[in-house]
């Protein structure tokens, strides 16, 4: 079991729907950090529950690959 590091919102644009929550959800999955997701197309925020450091050009690289742009990086100890 890993332990939980924290938590992360971003805000990401252009999702409008279930389908768009679920093409982030599926890239972001794929990288080792991420433990849990919570996306809402509606706000645009995207929660990253994760148990290591996360690394700003993944996430945005994984959010690009799912067909959206990630609009802004939190200050703070995430990568």
């Amino acid at each position: 079991m890993s332990t939980v590091m924290g938590e992360l919102d971003l805000q990401v644009t252009g999702m409008t729907c279930e389908h768009c929550e679920r093409a982030v959800a599926a890239e972001l999955s794929t990288l080792a950090a991420v433990e849990d997701l919570e996306v809402d197309a509606a706000t645009g925020i995207v929660r990253i529950t994760h148990s290591t450091p996360l690394v700003r050009g993944e996430v945005e690289r994984a959010i690009a690959d799912a067909g959206y742009e990630l609009a802004g990086w939190p200050s703070g100890d995430h990568a």
